[in-house]
């Protein structure tokens, strides 16, 4: 027996999200919900969870069913709040004294330390912020678990941690998982939908190879209706002949043939449906100028130290030649971003040796941090195309609008944009900036699957190169050709990716 049963349901707004959805939601399930930015999947999560109805169709849910719906963004009014209160506080007034022991059962299995209890929310990094509302919901034991994009902000450990808290849960309360996270979905799902305006599909499969049976239905739809257009037309040529002929010949019975293959034709148009055509949110392109430096950065046994001077890691005598495109792996701590600050030091500054480390004058940096620091909240999109570059006004709304920055959203403040979008935004300038040189850190965060895989499509470019820093596993997997890894206070390089992967769940247990 179905737990929650969608019935047609459809969800219009400035345009339609979805329509005609109908989904059996089973105890055991685990559904990946797919979709891209601003597509619908909060909304339907939202009306699964009961916070919003839809415009069409039905949920109908089990008798007493609980849903538990952990949201994208933690409520302002719980920032003073210390993490273990937070949670307690979820609980019923009456049960909290009673029931209290239930908050420690669930913090101990998200693996809360005593410390982090008593943290207030706002001085928790983004990712324990999440698992905090993970926590909030899960503490009252619901019937279905609703996750929206829950591996934002988390680092690879808490991604994995949550990997296996999910998989550990009780096989009959299903959950449903809004995510960008291909590896993830992989990781932790066995039915997929793919949510659309028309005809969305659904697979028991993971997404990946649920993505392979979508692309099948969606390349034979495709081969179905330029068949079905074809013979169309042939109809209609076979009707206008027969046509001439009757008219020339008198015939009664050729013009009622004529008549016929033209209603075949008008049938056989109307009935045909396009393949899906996903609308998107905004190309994603790179510079990719190339350089004809073979050395671009020279690493003569840098040291990368704390502000303080306490020794992170040295890199020993290591070369980013032309072509490269370097992931850098470690560990949280361990140096990361201090390396990154170094190398975006000595490239800005080529005339001098910064702590070991050189970069050819030809360099001209493209940097983009997870923060999107370069991003001002309260300039407009307009403002930061046409005050940093020389182009005129039509020309950057053409390229805001080719970013998927409508024009109504192009005057207003970067701070009331999307994360998709701002991250978009922040690629263009990138863009504009025609770099030789990348520095990415986190460079999908906010970025739907569509995005990641144009963004992956610009950077395996042959005249690209790059060093960058993700916790995307699948784009690490896409984009990489060298692994430098931080361990033991040493940069060391790895044939791949997936020894260290595995060492961080290996570090779990």
């Amino acid at each position: 027996m179905s737990l929650v049963n969608i019935r047609n349901l459809g969800v219009t707004l400035s345009a339609p999200l979805f329509s005609k959805l109908n989904l059996a939601v089973n105890a055991g399930d685990r559904i990946g919900l797919v979709a891209a930015n601003g597509r619908g999947k909060s909304t339907l999560l939202r009306c699964i969870a009961g916070g919003m109805e839809a415009n069409t169709g039905d949920i109908i849910r089990s008798r007493g069913l609980t849903i538990g719906y952990v949201e994208q963004d933690v409520p302002s009014d719980l920032g003073d709040t210390p993490f273990y209160a937070a949670v307690l506080e979820a609980l019923p007034p009456e049960e909290r004294p009673s029931e209290s022991w239930r908050v420690d059962v669930t913090l101990d299995s998200l693996q809360v330390s005593e410390a982090m209890r008593e943290r207030p929310l706002k001085h928790l990094s983004g990712g324990w912020q999440r698992l905090a509302m993970l926590a909030r919901v899960w503490v009252r034991e619901p019937d279905v678990l609703l996750l929206d994009e829950p591996t934002n902000h988390l680092d690879l450990a808490k991604i994995g941690q949550l990997e296996e808290w999910l998989n550990a849960l009780p096989r009959d309360v299903p959950v449903i998982i809004s995510s960008h996270d291909r590896a993830f979905l992989d990781a932790t799902t066995n039915r997929t939908l793919f949510l659309r305006p028309e005809q969305s599909q659904i697979f028991a499969l993971p997404y990946t190879r649920a993505r392979m049976a979508l692309d099948e239905v969606d390349a034979a739809d495709a081969r179905r209706y330029e068949r079905d257009i074809k013979v169309a037309q042939q109809l209609r040529k076979q009707a206008a002949k027969l046509n001439n002929i009757g008219i020339n010949s008198g015939s009664d019975l050729l013009v009622v043939k004529t008549k016929q293959l033209k209603e075949r034709a008008d049938k056989l148009e109307e009935t045909a449906k396009p393949a899906h055509l996903e609308r998107s949110a905004g190309a994603i392109k790179l510079a990719n100028q190339g350089t004809h430096a073979k050395v671009l950065v020279t690493l003569d046994d840098a040291a990368v130290e704390t502000p303080d001077g306490t020794l992170l890691f040295r890199t020993g005598k290591r070369f980013i030649r032309q072509g490269d495109r370097i992931v850098l792996l470690g560990r949280n701590g361990a140096g990361k971003t201090r390396l990154m600050m170094m190398l975006r030091k000595a490239i800005e500054n080529p005339e001098t040796t910064q702590g070991g480390i050189k970069a050819t004058p030809a360099l001209v940096l493209g940097y983009g941090d997870q923060a999107l620091a370069d991003l001002v909240d309260e300039e407009t999109p307009m403002h930061a195309i046409v005050h940093r570059f020389d182009v005129g006004d039509q020309r950057a709304r053409s390229l805001l609008a080719g970013a998927g920055i409508t024009i109504e959203k192009q005057s207003r403040p970067i701070g009331r944009l999307s994360s998709g979008q701002k991250a978009r935004l922040g690629l263009l300038l990138l863009r504009l900036a025609e770099p030789n040189f990348y520095l990415l850190d986190e460079p999908t965060n906010h970025l739907d699957i569509e995005g990641q895989e144009a963004l992956e499509g610009e950077l395996l470019d042959p005249r690209a190169s790059c060093l960058l820093v993700s916790h995307d596993r699948s784009f690490v997997r896409a984009v990489a050709n060298r692994f430098w890894l931080i361990e033991r206070k040493k940069l060391v390089e790895l044939d791949g990716p997936e020894d260290f992967f595995a060492s961080i769940g290996a570090a779990r247990d």
